[in-house]
């Protein structure tokens, strides 16, 4: 079998905008959860099953890494299982490096199953830097030796050890590493200063329920002690808290309102108090949360943050909600310091937004005083324009559908294959609200 993952097709969608946006949308568990449910089965003895799973790209290429190294995976619907007892290589081929950063996440799990792991350089969404440096000095802290390669990085254990562990930073991949790691090796693991994300706590109770030992503390502190070993487990995802607001947002840009089925309401309470300040009102049930502007939008400021915070995948549809906001709305993003590259095109679309290196709308962030632009105004309401786009990463493309759907006249959106890794079936999903909306390769 083959290993060299496939370039993607060269995916176009035309939008021509009819309207306010009216109607419900499902959505399926997130993807920032599912691909790491995948990494923690090879932890076990037996297959793992994840439930309610997205049908995304990224979900098939963290299956081609996994059957490259031996493993048996079967994805079917909402349904993907993972068998780790064929695992036949601890070296994860090049051909997957810069894809995504999940083979970062897999050098734990190979080490405890080989004691050797080889993981290509780490890819994904290109929104400033994603240094492998805490995942790195964690791991060594658990007794890895780590060499970094002009490929990769080389890593050696003969066994992790429990280790006191305090993150610079409360990263959620560096989080993911010291749980996937820890909870087989020997003795007391205790992380301090970790992420606490709803996808972060769902991957520990996964692993708990696979028969792992630990518990979250407060003051971020999570502890885990090793075990010999884990079991297989299932586990039922929950919905997507980015992809919900995202439709959310798209409803209340054109000027409609849209029902999102499938993310509970604490999944997204930040999102839904942000919004409430900004004249929007919302029918929340068990069932389903509907978002609808009750008059003009007004401005907003508003600041990423780490959990519970305002989350930075939610700041380009919220941007571009802004424009149809009266006022000026300031956006300032402390989480990654390059998450603007979409907002160029946003302008030509007719968006009056200013990017500024200073700390803008909040208390001072770790980006004070670098060159990085994270902070946008943003003036509305600006009648935005049909362009020619082409999508620079997962949240930007899905921030040009909305813009689109609230322009006058036709968007034509290249490179659509990042938004078909990250959401499930968003062509139908958008097209389902009313928006009009063809595919086309080639």
């Amino acid at each position: 079998m083959s290993t060299n993952a496939p370039a993607p097709d060269p995916t176009t969608w035309t939008i021509d905008p009819g309207g306010p946006l009216h109607g419900d949308v499902e959505v399926r568990g997130s993807k920032n959860a599912v691909t790491k449910h995948m990494v923690g089965a090879v932890l076990g003895q037996e297959p793992s099953t994840v439930l309610n799973c997205p049908e995304i790209g990224e979900v098939e290429t963290v299956s081609r890494i996994l059957r490259a190294l031996g493993c048996e995976v079967e994805a079917q619907g909402d349904r993907v299982t993972v068998d780790p007892g064929g695992l036949s290589t601890n070296r994860v081929p090049l051909s997957y490096g810069g894809l995504n950063r999940i083979p970062i996440l897999l050098v734990g799990p190979l080490l405890h199953r080989t004691g050797e792991a080889f993981v290509p350089l780490v890819g994904g969404d290109r929104i400033g830097a994603r240094p492998v440096d805490f995942h790195v000095q964690a791991l060594e802290a658990m007794g890895a030796e780590v060499t970094h390669t002009p490929d990769g990085l080389e890593a050696k254990a003969s066994r992790l050890h429990g280790a006191r562990i305090t993150l610079p930073y409360p990263s959620v991949g560096a989080t993911e590493t010291v749980l996937l790691s820890a909870v087989l090796a020997e003795g007391r693991t205790v992380l301090d200063n970790s992420a606490t994300e709803p996808e972060v706590i769902e991957l520990a109770l996964f692993l708990q329920r696979m028969g792992a030992r630990l518990e979250l503390r407060p003051d971020r502190r999570f502890v885990i002690e090793g075990v010999d070993s884990l079991t297989g487990a299932t586990h039922s995802l929950a919905g997507d808290r980015m992809e919900a607001f995202s439709y959310l947002a798209a409803g209340l840009a054109t000027g409609g309102r849209v029902a999102v089925h499938g993310c509970a309401q604490g999944r997204l309470v930040t999102a839904i108090s942000t919004l409430h300040r900004m004249g929007v009102r919302f029918e929340i049930t068990d069932d389903y949360v509907a978002a609808e502007a009750d008059g003009p939008l007004l401005p907003s400021v508003v600041q990423t943050d780490t959990h519970p915070g305002f989350m930075t995948d939610w700041q380009s549809p919220l941007v571009v909600l802004f424009t149809q906001c009266e006022g000026m709305s300031v956006l300032h993003e402390t989480v990654y310091e390059g998450r603007f590259p979409y907002v160029r095109a946003l302008k030509e679309m007719g968006a009056e937004i200013a990017l500024y290196d200073s700390c803008l709308g909040g208390r001072t962030c770790r980006f004070n005083e670098s060159t990085a632009m994270h902070s946008a105004v943003v003036r509305g309401v600006s009648p935005l324009q049909g362009a020619e786009i082409t999508v620079p990463d997962i949240r930007g493309g899905f921030a040009y559908v909305i813009a689109a759907a609230a322009a006058q006249g036709t968007t034509v959106l290249h490179d659509v294959h990042h938004l078909e890794r990250g959401y499930h079936r968003p062509l139908e999903a958008f097209a389902d609200i009313g928006l009009g909306i063809t595919r086309s390769t080639g």
